[in-house]
């Protein structure tokens, strides 16, 4: 995967073309990432009905639990859902969607304990500089 995530970290979530623009190789970079932005201690984890959805949701979940976080995979469920998990369980959360996009797409929508998004100006822009340094370093798997 290339190293320039610009076509794909939005300002709110990630949203690309799988496997065009990002697969789970990314993906579970962006699980060390997410936990390494967050400072979690452990996370919840989602995912909408979309083919790549498992797959990309399980990486995620890898590259967070070999940062050495407790991962709760809740699997199948709408984004409200995810929210609903973060906000009760008081976790930083991940829910793989790309919402309104046709089914080639999927995205990561990213939010801190309580269900507080993270975006640009939260710690998505860390994420992606972290995501890109390390598929830089041409890392074989999670750093």
């Amino acid at each position: 995967m290339a190293a320039d995530l610009s076509n794909i970290v939005k300002a709110y979530d990630v949203r690309g073309v799988v496997p065009d623009e990002w697969d789970e190789s990314l993906a579970e970079l962006f699980g060390a990432a997410f936990v390494e932005v967050t400072g979690a201690g452990a996370i919840v984890v989602g995912h909408d009905m979309r083919p790549s959805s498992p797959g990309l949701s399980a990486a995620f979940a890898r590259g967070a639990a070999a940062r050495g976080v407790d991962v709760t995979l809740i699997g199948l469920c709408s984004t409200d859902q995810l929210y609903y998990a973060s906000g009760s369980l008081g976790l930083p959360g991940a829910m793989f969607t790309a919402s309104h996009n046709p089914a080639q797409y999927n995205g990561i929508k990213m939010c801190r304990a309580g269900a507080a998004p993270v975006g640009q100006d939260t710690g998505l822009s860390q994420i992606r500089e972290l995501v890109e340094g390390w598929s830089e370093a041409g890392a074989p798997s999670v750093p």
